[in-house]
């Protein structure tokens, strides 16, 4: 009998109506500003709920669309918020379900990956969380078929995070994507002045972070190692803050998508 893993947040970050679903990410994907840049092998988009976040990450997501069709595995790395435990998490589910539809885990992948000292079987890291989650429908919007390798990011150390991604880098069949909002918290000027500084960073691939700069600071800086080893750019393709998108200005969130090439 398959496992499939259900939607955590269906109806409270995203709308649960597939076709409300499809039409909002859709939306969002026709108002991202044209990407002419290299064919994108990494991106790191937000993970807020779609009123604050959608805008931004669609402008990361958006950058696919030249290449879509020859993607056909997608690496997903997102922080863990609910459950602490030491190391990169993944599940035995065969499937990930939301309300676009089922979409099929690679098991050879993910088999591939429990090889590695700090990656192993944790279903309770994907119980409840969204930041994973939320990538998918756009994933869904913008690519054909696809099979997802999913890990949920604990307690690690960059190289940890940098040694998976090499042994699942892959060909140009082959994207990441890294799951991660910036500075949380703030008012409007602190978040704009820290949030800019952040992206300096990831731009740089200087894995220089601190803990509240990004939720998803230990994939990232994965990536970033990785990125060095590859010789890849990163460009900033949004930076905005919840204050920009839907919300009150004296506490906002941070959000920025980036595409490697």
């Amino acid at each position: 009998m398959s496992q499939i893993q259900m939607p955590n947040v269906a109806g409270t970050f995203y709308p649960a109506s597939p076709a409300d679903l499809g039409a909002e990410v859709d939306q969002f994907l026709a108002s991202a500003s044209p990407y002419p840049g290299p064919a994108p092998k990494a991106l790191i988009a937000p993970h807020a709920g779609y009123i604050y976040s959608g805008p931004v990450a669609a402008n990361a997501y958006a950058a696919l669309r030249p290449i879509a069709a020859r993607i056909e595995r997608v690496v997903v790395l997102a922080p863990s918020h609910r459950v602490a435990f030491r190391g990169i998490a993944t599940t035995a589910a065969d499937s990930f379900r939301t309300p676009l539809g089922d979409i099929p885990v690679a098991a050879d992948a993910v088999k591939l990956a429990t090889s590695l000292p700090q990656v192993g079987y944790l279903e309770q890291a994907f119980d409840g969380e969204h930041a994973l989650e939320v990538q998918l429908p756009f994933l869904q919007r913008t690519l054909a078929r696809f099979e997802l390798v999913p890990f949920i990011v604990g307690d690690t150390r960059p190289n940890e995070v940098a040694e998976l991604l090499e042994l699942l880098w892959g060909g140009e069949e082959t994207l990441i994507v890294i799951s991660s909002d910036l500075s949380h918290y703030h008012d409007y000027e602190t978040a704009v002045r820290r949030d800019r500084s952040t992206s300096s960073h990831i731009e740089a691939l200087d894995t220089d972070l601190a803990y509240d700069d990004a939720c998803g600071r230990n994939p990232i800086q994965g990536l970033l190692l990785a990125a060095r080893a590859h010789g890849l750019s990163a460009e900033t393709r949004d930076l905005r803050n919840s204050g920009d998108t839907a919300g009150p200005r004296d506490r906002v969130v941070g959000y920025g998508a980036y595409v490697f090439h």
